[in-house]
């Protein structure tokens, strides 16, 4: 059985009706979700400032450890360096010096590199710069490469150092200790700038000569000393510290220095090799070894007092976070109180109007409702009224009692409308089907009066069958509008006469085949219902499955009642399609439904007479790809057939085929059993109930001479095999009498010769 889109068509429905959540959940939803959000809020905020305390502990355990060696080892690349500058231009007592001085380096370098074990990016690039250094010392010995290369090399490591603190402890969590941080990195790098200025007028030694390039690095450093003094260092200083720093620059030396600075700027001469400074440098060396001192001093100072903020800082964090999460646990125990008496509180208020409603909807108003469907009229006064309440509970029930009236009024006006729409269908179906009886009687007696015309009896036949699709579209319009489809039957019909009939019905009845046909019957009031049901199921099976296919019908008992399978070759179909079709099956579906399926209610009549006759109609997957469909009819629509023989076997004789000649026996005269004759184009005729007995003087003579159809073949039984298999080797059991009526061997006999045609066209059509 094939549906009646094949697959891949979309549109179907799969609507879920959402959970309903209780009010009491909603409620601890409402704490509950801003609860776990301030939750949320508070753990990642304590998380946050727990990770940045211990990052500051972090880095100030670093600073400890590591930045005093680092700063160390700074002080004295930069006295080395200018030293080595000395001795490249020649100062007395430079050698001995620099051995001193290459010493103090080495020893801060061994110290450094033991506490800065970490190969991290800062600290790795100082290491490397390190490496060189034994190096550039043996070219500052050898006087080679140039003095300018050997000095740029200490200033890069230098520099590294610097950048090295600079990366280290530069606490970018925290605005104030990242403020000071920077302060002691800028009083880091004016330090430096005053100590090139110290090594520049070393390399100028007693001849206080200097080429271009390095008065040029002097007055950069001069000018870049002095800007970070000014700009990014003083502005920062705490008030004792820049008081400390106002003692400095206040002192003799660091006059002196400021003077001697002036003084080579304004005063230098140029002379062919570069640059000439003033006799004022001479006393250079001496200030800056006094201020250079007070200046080292009040940096360390305030890096140990970086050091301290940062402790400080630490323990205020983790302060701040015991605060936090005290006052987010005083405050949640507050929540949970509120939400637990504003609970019960609005839940005592809504019980009332809970019990009311509760008895509103399950018991007054379906009574109305059914009452309303079943056309009878209904009390006023057992519905909800609206009191006009001005609270918020009274409002609602007010809402209810209008949502209950305008339900009312809306099934009140749908049971009219369908009720009048159900007899408007009524009526026009029972017009329409008088007409097409009508109709068909004209056929037949057409059929009746021009049966010995093989082509106009075909084309009779042909509109016979059109006719006979005409009243089964005409009957499910009856069944859908509530109405019954007549039943003429007053015998049982046994289920291969009910299996015949419904194939007649279909257009393209001769696909159609027929297997292990029980012997058995169904009562006469549901006969039709029952033909009608499977007709339907095998036309849509004949429609959707592919031209030259069979389609299948089978029945047999079982423990349930009788089962009737239809099986066709139709295209594949989705398990989200069937379960669509099914429940098609079982529901009854309302008029909007069915004016949106108009073209495709064949579903619905089937399942409308299925629930009728209290069947079960499944439609699934065939092993054949295509679709089956099980009717299973209850037991109590079932009889026994009249004259059936016994199951169990019995030893008869068996009885030859019947012959064509021989007069075939009937049915029990009240039986009106409806079979399919075929003619000789291979038609089925109109069936036909078998008439009642009437006197001998009320029937007219036949005719004397008309046409006759030609006998059956008679088959003869084991002409097809070898002479010496034809007789048993040993007795067997008789089979039981063959009790087919002749119409059922004209039957089979149609559909073989129908079968070789088909063949013999298939083989034509391969043969070259």
């Amino acid at each position: 059985m094939s549906p009646m889109e094949p697959e891949g068509v979309q549109g179907q429905s799969t609507t879920r009706r959402r959970r309903t959540v209780r009010l009491r959940t909603l409620l601890i939803w409402l704490a509950v979700l801003p609860t776990v959000a301030m939750g949320t809020q508070v753990a990642v905020t304590a998380g946050r400032l727990i990770e940045q305390s211990e990052q500051l502990r972090a880095d100030v355990a670093v600073s400890e450890r590591v930045g005093a060696p680092l700063y160390t080892l700074m002080v004295d690349i930069q006295a080395e360096r200018t030293v080595t500058a000395s001795l490249w231009a020649g100062a007395a007592g430079a050698e001995e010096e620099l051995s001193n001085r290459r010493e103090a380096t080495d020893r801060a370098t061994a110290a450094f590199r033991g506490l800065a074990a970490d190969p991290n990016a800062s600290f790795g690039e100082v290491n490397r710069r390190l490496e060189g250094l034994a190096a550039y010392r043996q070219r500052a010995d050898a006087h080679t490469g140039g003095a300018d290369g050997t000095l740029a090399y200490y200033t890069g490591a230098i520099g590294a150092v610097i950048q090295a603190y600079q990366q280290e402890f530069n606490h970018a969590e925290d605005a104030e200790l990242g403020r000071d941080s920077r302060s002691v990195v800028s009083m880091l790098s004016a330090t430096e700038m005053v100590a090139r200025e110290d090594t520049i007028l070393a390399l100028a030694g007693p001849s206080r000569e200097l080429n271009s390039a390095g008065f040029d690095q002097f007055i950069s450093a001069l000018g870049a000393h002095r800007y970070l003094y000014e700009t990014w260092v003083v502005p920062t200083l705490p008030e004792e510290d820049r008081r400390f720093y106002e003692r400095i620059t206040a002192t003799q030396d660091w006059q002196t220095k400021i003077r001697i600075e002036n003084a080579i700027v304004s005063k230098h001469t140029d002379i062919a090799s570069g640059i000439r400074l003033p006799a004022e440098v001479d006393g250079w060396r001496s200030a800056h070894e006094n201020f250079s001192v007070q200046m080292a001093t009040l940096n360390v100072d305030r890096a140990r007092k970086v050091l301290t903020r940062g402790e400080d800082k630490a323990a205020e964090l983790e302060t701040e976070v015991a605060w936090l999460i005290g006052g987010s646990g005083g405050g949640l125990l507050v929540v949970v109180v509120v939400v637990v008496f504003t609970t019960r509180s609005v839940l005592r208020r809504l019980h009332d109007l809970h019990e009311r409603t509760v008895t509103v909807a399950e018991e007054t108003l379906p009574d109305v409702v059914a009452r309303l469907q079943r056309g009878q009229s209904i009390d006023v006064g057992v519905l909800p009224e609206v009191r006009g309440d001005r609270d918020e509970v009274g409002r609602i029930s007010d809402a209810f009692a209008r949502a209950v009236a305008v339900s009312v009024d809306g099934h009140r006006q749908l049971a009219a409308e369908r009720h009048g729409f159900g007899l408007f269908a009524t009526g026009i179906a029972s017009r329409t089907g008088n007409l097409v009886s009508r109709q068909l009687s004209l056929t037949e007696d057409l059929q009746d009066a021009f049966g010995h015309d093989e082509e106009l009896l075909a084309q009779l036949m042909r509109a016979d069958q059109l006719t006979v699709g005409m009243r089964r579209q005409i009957e499910n319009l009856l069944i859908l509008a509530g109405g019954e489809v007549p039943d003429p039957h007053s015998e049982p019909m046994r289920i291969a006469d009910l299996l015949r009939e419904a194939a007649a019905e279909v257009e393209d009845f001769r696909r159609i085949e027929r297997q292990a046909l029980d012997e058995t019957s169904v009562e006469p009031r549901v006969i039709s219902q029952i033909s009608h049901l499977l007709a339907e199921l095998l036309d849509n099976a004949t429609r959707f499955s592919p031209p030259r296919s069979k389609v299948v019908i089978r029945a047999e008992m079982v423990a349930d009642g009788l089962s009737v399978e239809i099986e066709d070759r139709g295209p594949r179909v989705t398990p989200e399609r069937y379960e669509e079709m099914n429940g098609r099956l079982h529901e009854a579906p309302p008029y909007s439904v069915l004016a949106q399926n108009a073209h495709r209610l064949g579903l619905f009549v089937v399942g409308h007479l299925a629930d009728q006759l209290r069947a079960t109609v499944t439609l699934r997957r065939s092993v054949y790809g295509g679709t089956a469909a099980v009717v299973i009819l209850p037991r109590e629509l079932l009889v026994a057939t009249e004259g059936e023989p016994p199951r169990e076997p019995t030893a008869e004789p068996a009885a030859p085929a019947p012959s064509a000649a021989a007069p075939a026996p009937r049915l029990p005269e009240e039986r009106k059993a409806e079979l399919v004759l075929h003619t000789g184009a291979g038609l089925p005729s109109r069936r036909t109930t078998v008439p009642a007995p009437v006197p001998e003087s009320a029937v007219r003579p036949a005719p004397a001479a008309g046409p006759t159809r030609p006998a059956l073949p008679e088959r003869v039984p084991q002409t097809h095999i070898a002479e010496r298999l034809r007789a048993p080797s040993a007795p067997e059991t008789a089979v039981r009498q063959d009790t087919a009526t002749p119409e059922e061997v004209a039957d089979a006999w149609a559909d073989y010769e129908h079968g070789t045609q088909t063949v013999d066209e298939e083989l034509r059509r391969d043969q070259p």
